[in-house]
């Protein structure tokens, strides 16, 4: 994905309030150099910040005519208003090593055995994975193929096909979180079944 922004001089709560009212959001890039004092139209910003792939891509971001890759590292939203008040890119180069988030997709889950024939509920326990890898390698999401799935199926982190390049990060002492939860349907009571026996009383003991 490419997006515009534009050179910005001034800086400090006061200047970053005027360009806020102009419409434009203020926001810095760094890394591989010096930091860059950026500004970018907000509507615009706003409506790639609602595709998957711009949080989770390396970016062509063009300032005067020449363009850079970058990955998006950070956010800051107004607490009420649809408003972005900031915004944070940092450079990548070739070999640059990239710490990302990177979604997941699941398919197939409709056509697995424990869905299609064992009716269980099937709920997604990740929804993203913490990755590194060179931005050439870096995927904008990872498909996790769900078709084989039963009900005794385990499915951990270290089960899933990650992509050429790409290495999982996993914090923490569990080192295979679990993946998808699967539950078991649950069994009704037949109706006009007999209800099950009381328990017969304790007898006293003598005394």
């Amino acid at each position: 994905m490419q997006f515009v922004a534009f050179e910005r001089a001034k800086q400090g709560t006061g200047a970053s309030r005027r360009l806020r009212n102009s419409g434009k959001t203020p926001g810095i890039v760094y890394g591989a150099g010096e930091a860059q004092l950026i500004e970018i139209d907000h509507n615009a910003l706003w409506h790639a910040l609602q595709k998957e792939a711009f949080h989770s891509s390396v970016l062509d971001m063009e300032v005067n005519g020449q363009v850079s890759k970058v990955v998006l590292r950070d956010v800051q939203f107004h607490p009420f208003k649809k408003l972005v008040q900031h915004v944070d890119f940092q450079r990548v180069e070739r070999k640059t090593k990239l710490h990302m988030k990177v979604p997941l997709h699941f398919e197939g889950v409709e056509e697995s055995p424990a869905v299609k024939i064992e009716s269980c509920t099937v709920t997604p326990v990740l929804h993203e994975v913490e990755v590194i890898c060179e931005p050439a390698h870096l995927p904008e999401f990872i498909t996790v193929n769900l078709s084989a799935l039963t009900s005794k199926s385990v499915l951990g982190l270290q089960a899933v096909k990650l992509p050429y390049g790409v290495k999982a990060v996993v914090r923490g002492s569990n080192k295979n979180p679990t993946v998808v939860s699967i539950k078991l349907p649950e069994v009704a009571p037949v109706e006009g079944a007999a209800p099950a026996p009381a328990a017969a009383p304790a007898k006293k003991g003598k005394k």
